[in-house]
């Protein structure tokens, strides 16, 4: 089986002094994915030391903000930064790498595609909603290209966007909020329904409600469950033929969270 997680981690060296370390010791994926990095090359090297991962990573062009990366057991052949939008609000936001999967007895070595994405969170009635949009539109043409070349390939992150009224605690209450908009959510119809992704968390998570991957930071949210489910893994229909279970690694309470999200992990059978 291949592990890979993926997380928003709020700010790395933030989630490590809560405890992601301990998280990440006991769940050891083959491949990390994570969000809002928040760091340079060299501090993310300070956590996740290079003698035990192969790294890829795109900081933002603002310091402190965004940043996403991709640490792997499995050796990585190609690197990809970015989606050539040249916005500089959308650096830090994606990255892809090509990892090598080693090969099974009588049948030859694979390409496994994995993409960390972290998608902007948008402010109603202000610029930086078209900034998601704009962004989103870039993620939709390349996710064409990556389908369309067949082959094995996840694409995961925070996408700040929930998808179904199954995906959010309190959907009436948010008709209008941003993350829950129907010009939101029909990027994400485009991408299964039209491209042919696989939604991992939700084919294997059950119907739902949830499970939730994000909560406020604020009030009894955590608490009461009052979610958001916001982080996916996309899967290829090839890869998706042998994702095998889902998990969403929710701390069992509020002091022993290490993000406001949750890693969400899935299991293939590659």
């Amino acid at each position: 089986m291949l592990s890979i997680a993926t997380v928003n981690v709020n700010g790395i060296r933030a989630a490590y002094r809560r405890g992601m370390g301990q998280w990440l010791e006991t769940r050891a994926p083959d491949v990390l994915l994570l969000q809002e990095v928040r760091a340079t090359d060299e501090i993310l090297a300070d956590h996740l030391s290079p003698d035990a991962w192969h790294l890829a990573h795109e900081a933002s062009q603002t310091k402190g903000r965004s940043g996403v990366a991709i640490a792997s057991r499995l050796p990585m052949s190609a690197v990809r930064i970015g989606l050539g939008t040249g916005v500089p609000g959308d650096s830090g936001r994606w990255v892809e790498a090509d990892l090598e999967v080693p090969a099974r007895p009588g049948a030859p070595a694979r390409t496994l595609t994995v993409v960390s994405a972290y998608v902007h969170s948008g402010t109603l009635n202000t610029p930086s909603m078209d900034e998601k949009y704009a962004f989103l539109d870039a993620v939709t043409a390349r996710l064409r290209q990556i389908v369309d070349g067949g082959g094995y390939a996840v694409v995961a992150g925070d996408v700040n966007i929930a998808h179904r009224e199954a995906d959010i605690r309190n959907w009436k209450g948010n008709l209008k909020s941003a993350g829950f908009l129907p010009r939101e959510r029909a990027y994400l119809d485009t991408w299964i329904d039209e491209l042919g992704w696989h939604d991992e968390g939700r084919e294997l998570g059950g119907e739902g409600p949830g499970p939730f991957t994000w909560w406020s930071w604020r009030g009894k949210a955590f608490d009461n469950d009052a979610g958001w489910r916001i982080d996916y893994q996309l899967a290829t229909p090839a890869l998706a033929e042998v994702a095998v279970k889902a998990v969403v690694d929710r701390a069992d309470t509020y002091a022993e969270r290490f993000s406001d999200h949750a890693p969400l992990v899935v299991e293939y059978d590659l």
